[in-house]
């Protein structure tokens, strides 16, 4: 049941991109069209998971071990880095229309904070291996859910009247502040479902 809580309070109640407000650029730049945004989901749900996962190992033994933590931050990024490159040949050879869909935002995983901030709040929150798992993966679900409801919203920008002063970015921001309000209804679930387990 921990675990549960903690997945549905990386998906809903603490969600990564409109909480801890990471992984604003893809948030905002891949969101205009719906299967881009589930492809982008997609991408960041693979690499935010096994880069979690990967960069837990290497912080407790590898920087731990040989006491070099300050070097964290640049072993996170290359890590991600390699993963970002594995996805992108991936798609490439076999989803060559979503590789092209995406752009350059697929390359833009390598320094999505979303990805280095799930890796580094795991190592903060002193997380163990299955806990850093489950809460990597729980943050890209949460991410990929944020990025395909505010794609659905956007859609419908394009047969809406909208103001000029507020077209494009200005009510893409509006939207994604009263999403972040949406989603702090959540914020009594994970200690509703606490208080049920004792």
């Amino acid at each position: 049941m921990e675990y549960i809580i903690l997945a549905i309070n990386a998906i809903l109640v603490k969600n990564i991109l409109l909480a801890e407000y990471l992984g604003n650029c893809p948030f905002m730049g891949v969101s205009k069209k719906m299967d881009t945004a589930v492809g982008m989901g997609v991408s960041v749900i693979f690499v935010i998971t096994f880069a979690t996962a990967i960069t837990w190992f290497f912080h407790y033994y590898f920087l731990v071990a040989f006491h070099l933590e300050y070097l964290q931050t640049i072993v996170f990024i290359l890590v991600i880095a390699a993963l970002v490159q594995l996805v992108e040949m991936f798609l490439k050879k076999l989803v060559p229309p979503l590789y092209k869909a995406l752009g350059i935002f697929l390359p833009l995983i390598t320094t999505n904070c979303a990805v280095l901030g799930a890796a580094l709040l795991c190592i903060r929150r002193d997380f163990d291996f299955v806990e850093s798992s489950i809460f990597a993966f729980a943050s890209g679900v949460g991410f990929s859910l944020a990025l395909v409801l505010f794609s659905g919203i956007r859609e419908r920008f394009e047969i809406s009247h909208i103001p000029r002063a507020l077209q494009d970015t200005a009510i893409a921001l509006v939207m994604a502040g009263l999403m972040a309000l949406a989603f702090l209804g959540f914020k009594g679930v994970d200690s509703s479902l606490k208080a049920l387990t004792m």
